[in-house]
């Protein structure tokens, strides 16, 4: 009997969205499945308290060896998607429902003078439209009682309707408008069947015209003051607006597919498939993959139909995110293996395109289990900070990792990052960004910030007595001449504290030491084990040039070349190569990435602030009120470029010096001595 505390899914990585979930015994049989509107408070509770548990349940958890899940849009979607689980795996702990005829229909007799809406279990009749299947006889019924507001089609037995027409009076529903009633005449039998085939239109999933036609008829209402009737039509619309959330997103009848969606990053892809037989999801299954070079979704989509479907069972159709490059002859070649017309779709609307979107979804949330699942095993980690010493040839495992990268346009905006990895682990606190003053290459930016980051190393040791070192008041100054050097993650002065508010301290060593004077950690008083530049040998010997003007002789540097992801170390002629495969390359792809991210974030926000300034901006003793005066009086920029001075002067608050210098600013004129404005 297995403990359920050894496969319990780690806190927080449990999704909060509506989805299926699958118990399994150690050799994978699924044993158990069920559906959850929130897949973490589900799954929590057979965790939490198990004493508290029924009998039954108790006996699932300790018979299983793991828990998996999928995520879906909606309560319906895992309704069906747990009934189609359920008829694949057969579970021994789950109620059994042998063969179809458990599972309730929706069913419309086309075939009688006067069709009937119905719940119907059982074999399949001859002429009668079906609907389902549903797990529960009431998302039936709920569903049926909101359309009959607006498809007020025949619900009753042929007892009750007989009878009925015989003493000349409806039933209820009759007298509630939730029927027609042609039992007594009120509606011929053709105009009865419209109304039927209207409700297994809309059921089908043709529900655009009927809601477009009754909000028309609603406004023509109103128009002409009829608003009861409006009232009416509007309580219409909302009924079929909730039937629509009701509905189940499986496809029409007969349809059989594969629907495959991708979920990326630089270094992985995870693929999800759902099978599609009949218009049910039958299975679903999904791969994750290591990105061996770089590749388009379409060519992700192209090597992943070669594979999948060598020997596999090819679909009539298959629903991709991205048409492959080769797409006629990959096409060609699925029809030849099937021996039929193979059709490759990227869906664009529809049903196809929301159930395209719930794999998708999936596909998103294995890449994340299967990164936290990397990312959180502290024996990987371990084994890729071991893999890095070795191959740089380092003396200890590098607990801390500092990464830089440099972020521009054409050289405009220039920025730098700073991120921190510690045991492996983004540590975000730790997080800084530079503005770069030189803006001469990407070479000359990564020595600019390694110096400007460790002159700060000194000087905080110095501060603390561990080194005497003399001190550059230009030092983590921005490009304004402010303080700008190291703003943390989130564009403050980072102060070093850690998540729990603790003083940062790297795994293995020492505190970050604290200031006396303020009591807050020094914020670049760490110093990283090894140094990582985005680039090749140019980048990683320019880190190492300014290490070494510095004085630091104690902090290894390389860099990762993104095109072959080479590692460079300074000096050498020739890269360093790890493999594919390696824990290590992993680690240090995660840490470059994340600087390139951090740099593109603060690029970004620094390129749009710019783009927001103006002329007005530097105009000296102009603050914003008066610069929103100057707008509101002129109108526009242009028309206060075109004012003279004494123009200017007439807004309140604006002095003689201060128009000259408006002038001045937005005709890019000197301007000229005067006496002071008031």
């Amino acid at each position: 009997m297995a403990d359920p505390a050894t496969y319990r899914p780690a806190p927080g990585s449990i999704p909060e969205s509506p989805g299926v979930y699958r118990f399994r015994d150690p050799a994978g049989r699924v044993i158990y499945v069920g559906k959850a509107k929130s897949l973490r408070q589900r799954l929590n509770s057979y965790f939490a308290d198990f004493a508290g548990l029924h009998p039954r349940t108790q006996t699932m958890l300790t018979t299983a060896a793991s828990v998996d899940w999928t995520v879906v849009g909606t309560e319906v979607e895992a309704l069906q998607l747990e009934y189609s689980w359920i008829k694949e795996f057969d579970p021994r702990f789950n109620v059994k429902y042998r063969d179809d005829k458990s599972y309730p229909y929706l069913a419309v007799t086309m075939g009688e003078d006067f069709p009937r809406v119905q719940v119907l279990r059982g074999a399949k009749r001859k002429g009668t439209r079906y609907f389902g299947p549903y797990s529960h006889a009431w998302a039936i019924r709920e569903t049926v009682d909101l359309l009959l507001r607006v498809f007020p089609v025949r619900t009753c037995s042929a007892g009750v309707f007989k009878r009925a027409g015989q003493i000349g009076r409806p039933c209820l529903l009759g007298y509630i408008d939730k029927c027609s009633a042609p039992c007594v005449g009120r509606v011929t039998p053709e105009e009865h069947r419209a109304l039927a085939e209207d409700f297994c239109d809309f059921m089908a999933g043709n529900t655009g015209r009927f809601i477009k036609r009754l909000e028309r008829e609603m406004r023509e209402a109103a128009a002409v003051e009829e608003y009861e009737r409006a009232a009416r039509l509007r309580d219409d619309v909302q009924a079929l607006q909730r039937a629509l959330e009701k509905q189940t997103v499986v496809l029409g009848d007969g349809t059989d597919c594969d629907v495959i969606a991708l979920a990326e990053d630089p270094l992985e892809a995870a693929i999800q498939v759902f099978y599609v037989r009949g218009g049910r999801i039958r299975g679903q299954r999904g791969w994750v993959v290591d990105k061996v070079e770089e590749a388009t979704p379409g060519e992700l989509v192209e090597q992943f139909l070669l594979q999948m479907y060598g020997e596999a069972t090819i679909p009539r159709e298959i629903l991709v995110p991205a048409r492959p490059p080769d797409e006629a002859a990959l096409i060609e070649l699925l029809s030849e293996q099937r021996g039929s017309r193979v059709d490759l779709r990227v869906p664009q609307r529809g049903d196809k395109k929301s159930l395209m979107e719930t794999v998708e979804r999936n596909a998103k949330e294995s890449l994340a289990q299967h990164k936290l699942r990397r990312a959180s095993d502290l024996t990987t980690r371990s084994r890729a900070l071991q893999e890095i010493a070795d191959a740089l040839d380092l003396d200890q495992a590098p607990l801390r990792i500092e990464c830089y990268d440099v972020s521009h346009i054409q050289g405009e905006n220039v920025v730098a990052s700073m991120v921190v990895f510690e045991d492996g682990l983004a540590r975000k606190s730790e997080y800084r960004r530079f503005s770069i003053r030189t803006g001469e290459g990407d070479v000359a930016s990564i020595y600019e910030v390694i110096c400007r980051r460790f002159k700060r190393y000194l000087e905080e040791r110095a501060a603390t007595g561990e080194l005497d070192a003399g001190t550059d008041d230009e030092a983590g100054r921005d490009a304004t001449g402010h303080g700008g050097d190291g703003y943390d993650a989130n564009g403050h002065g980072g102060d070093g504290y850690d998540a729990n508010g603790y003083g940062a301290a790297g795994r293995g060593g020492a505190a970050t030491p604290i200031d006396p004077e303020t009591g807050r950690p020094r914020k670049f008083a760490y110093p990283p084990n090894l140094v990582v530049v985005d680039g090749g040998p140019a980048q990683a010997a320019a880190a190492q040039r300014a290490l070494d003007e510095l004085g630091i002789d104690d902090i290894a540097v390389c860099g990762l070349a993104k095109r072959l992801e080479e590692v460079w170390l300074p000096g050498d002629d020739q890269p360093v190569i790890l493999p594919r495969s390696s824990e290590g390359l992993y680690l240090l792809q995660r840490v470059r990435d994340e600087a390139h991210r951090f740099a593109i974030t603060y690029h970004r926000t620094k390129r749009s602030k710019s783009l927001k300034e103006s002329a007005l901006d530097h105009v000296p003793g102009l603050g914003p009120a008066r610069r929103q005066a100057l707008l509101r009086h002129f109108g526009s920029v242009k028309r206060l470029r075109e004012a003279s001075a004494e123009e200017i002067r007439e807004v309140p608050g604006i002095g003689r010096a201060t128009a000259e210098a408006i002038v001045a600013a937005l005709r890019g004129e000197s301007p000229s001595p005067a006496g002071q404005g008031s």
